[in-house]
């Protein structure tokens, strides 16, 4: 929530508003928080299901704008295929949120709908029957045609591809068995191939593993080097580690590698570092994000459904921690439909239903 933009009107505000976001939302609330009148961003939520309370919902949205910094009031949109045929739909969201602003001493700048064939204010006493037209919004800039789903899938892998991941992944357990006596979960061929050797001998320094994979080429990885990842972010203690490396340092995932060894003879886990898997340290740099979770996504498509699970959930947390909760639960839901308990998908689906998002979300 960093971009600041000032609009001419309420048509051209709404033409900014899916390039605040990145995409076109459908069914969708979109809050933009204001200070002094002006944009500081874009938060997306799902439309309440039809029948369900307004007011809590009303006043969970209000309260993550309160987290804002400066922020002064808001303006409400209200993404929806319905018809504005007789009146512009979910007039009594708009309501809820006027109450719950009320409350908490924030001014609406406007509530809005953009319905499947006309858009218009809540507040425009001269908006005429069916709105306005959608055409108007299009004058301004040309609309994007993808919503908050687009980008959630992962990659296309070709099976061949799978297959020699599976491969590689037998011939690191092999080679894991000989250096440091992991055992193997499949009998160890007569050969060891040197590839899964040299992939072994690089766990001996696991940051240096996790800072340097993020300049590999994710849409053209080898299969060794998909299979190192993978057998690394199906493992908790090693994939944390990761996790916080890419969201803070080389140091910072020194510092884990160290506390997670730590942790496991007894000690307690440091608060600042646990605090970045629950969003509550310093924000990331989203470079490293980005790149973290291109490479897991591809890690991810390329993985044997068995080993799947633990890079689906990495990125979940990835695409949570950069703002994008449809994509994280939607990860989340795939890692736990592989993984019935998986741990860190369990967390990240509550942090989405619960729309708990990074504290840095709300920090400009």
């Amino acid at each position: 929530m960093s971009t600041i933009v000032t609009a001419a009107d309420s048509a051209h505000f709404l033409a900014l508003v899916p390039r605040l976001l990145g995409f076109t939302p459908t069914e969708s609330l979109v809050v933009v928080p204001m200070t002094r009148g002006r944009s500081l961003g874009a938060l997306r939520i799902d439309l309440p299901p039809r029948g369900a309370p307004l007011d809590p919902v009303a006043s969970t949205v209000v309260g993550m704008i309160c987290r804002v910094s400066d922020a002064d009031g808001f303006t409400a949109v209200v993404y929806t295929a319905a018809s504005a045929r007789h009146r512009l739909p979910h007039g009594d969201l708009a309501e809820a949120l006027e109450r719950a602003a009320a409350t908490c001493g924030l001014g609406i700048v406007d509530a809005l709908t953009v319905a499947g064939d006309g858009w218009g204010s809540h507040y425009d006493e001269r908006l005429p029957r069916g709105g306005r037209a959608l055409a108007e919004l299009e004058r301004h800039l040309p609309r994007l045609d993808h919503d908050q789903h687009d980008g959630a899938a992962l990659p296309t892998a070709d099976p061949a591809i799978v297959a020699d991941v599976a491969a590689a992944l037998q011939s690191l357990e092999s080679a894991l068995a000989v250096l440091c006596g992991i055992p193997a979960l499949a009998d160890a061929p007569t050969r060891i191939d040197p590839a899964a050797l040299e992939a072994g001998c690089a766990l001996d320094d696991l940051p240096a593993l996790f800072e340097t994979c993020l300049t590999w080429d994710a849409a053209h990885l080898d299969p060794m080097r998909t299979a190192v990842l993978a057998w690394c972010l199906a493992r908790p203690s090693l994939r944390d580690v990761g996790i916080v490396q890419w969201a803070t340092d080389r140091a910072g995932g020194d510092a884990a590698l160290d506390a997670q060894r730590r942790w496991e003879d007894g000690e307690e886990y440091p608060a600042d570092l646990a605090s970045v898997m629950w969003g509550e340290s310093q924000r990331p740099d989203p470079t490293r994000l980005e790149a973290a979770l291109e490479l897991v996504r591809h890690v991810a498509a390329r993985t044997p459904e068995a080993h799947r699970a633990g890079p689906l959930a990495t990125a979940a947390w990835l695409a949570w921690a950069l703002g994008r909760s449809t994509h994280a639960d939607c990860h989340a839901a795939a890692a736990l439909r592989l993984e019935r308990e998986h741990g860190l998908g369990e967390i990240v689906r509550s942090f989405v239903a619960h729309a708990h998002l990074p504290d840095w979300a709300f920090r400009r």
